[in-house]
């Protein structure tokens, strides 16, 4: 069982409302914005983790630690972009761990430092994770961190997630949210298209209202930024898309 201790409101911004509530397009993938994706990753690849180093140093890792908390020791677990595999030295050691990556350059490293740390319980692979090759209810728990920026089509990859997670499952995602503030709002849009540049992350993403249309049900939202951009989510798997974010951060538990 996980339980949060805040008891903090969580506020929902009428934008996020009006995003949930407009109606789902055709989800379908797009192979031209798929393949730039992985054509963009595979060539940042060799510079991806010194790009991250001060980050992950400052905020990434007591993050990733709240992470892998929230999944506890799940019999079989799906991570959704490794990437370099970054959070390998979490994963519990006595789960059955698989994870994906459109990426085959970032696999080459993650696979490296799997090898390196002696991990033995993970099965990498190259998968678009707008079309996960797994049957329905195939895992107990699945982990995205920071993944769902760059996903060409979100709604359809979280469909999936909902799609192959048991009754009793859970999704954990961290994840960078599009800011509150009206200012810091305009300020993301205009440094949007330069990130996705450099870096293949889309800053302007409303992966809460993504996270419900999908289906998902959100049980936790944690705030792990004073301003609310960077958020720990943990869902479970729903039958019906909802009209309307509506939920708190209360204590709440997952079992």
């Amino acid at each position: 069982m996980y339980v949060w201790k805040d008891r903090g409101k969580l506020k929902v911004s009428t934008m996020d409302k009006i995003r949930a509530s407009e109606p789902v397009p055709e989800q379908t993938i797009d192979p031209e914005a798929t393949a730039i994706t992985k054509a963009r990753y595979d060539r940042i690849a060799p510079v991806y983790d010194l790009m991250e180093t001060f980050e992950e140093r400052l905020l990434f890792r007591k993050w990733q630690e709240l992470v892998w908390e929230a999944v506890d020791s799940a019999k079989e677990i799906l991570e959704i972009g490794v990437g370099t595999g970054k959070n390998m030295p979490y994963y519990p050691k006595d789960s059955k761990i698989t994870a994906i990556d459109l990426s085959d350059r970032m696999l080459v490293l993650a696979r490296k430092r799997a090898e390196v740390l002696n991990i033995k319980n993970v099965d990498l692979l190259q998968m678009d994770a707008q079309s996960l090759e797994f049957p329905d209810e195939s895992f107990d728990v699945v982990v995205a961190t920071f993944v769902y920026c760059s996903v060409p089509n979100p709604v359809l990859s979280l469909r999936e997630i909902n799609r192959v997670l048991r009754p009793a499952g859970k999704a954990v995602f961290l994840e960078h949210m599009y800011p509150e503030n009206p200012f810091l709002r305009l300020i993301f849009d205009l440094l949007n298209p330069l990130t996705v540049r450099i870096r293949g992350a889309n800053i302007n993403r409303r992966t809460l209202a993504n996270i419900q249309k999908a289906g998902l049900e959100i049980r936790v939202v944690k705030n792990l930024t004073s301003s609310g951009i960077v958020r720990l989510i943990i869902a479970k798997p729903g039958k019906e898309e909802r009209d309307e974010l509506n939920f708190d951060c209360n204590t709440q538990s997952i079992h």
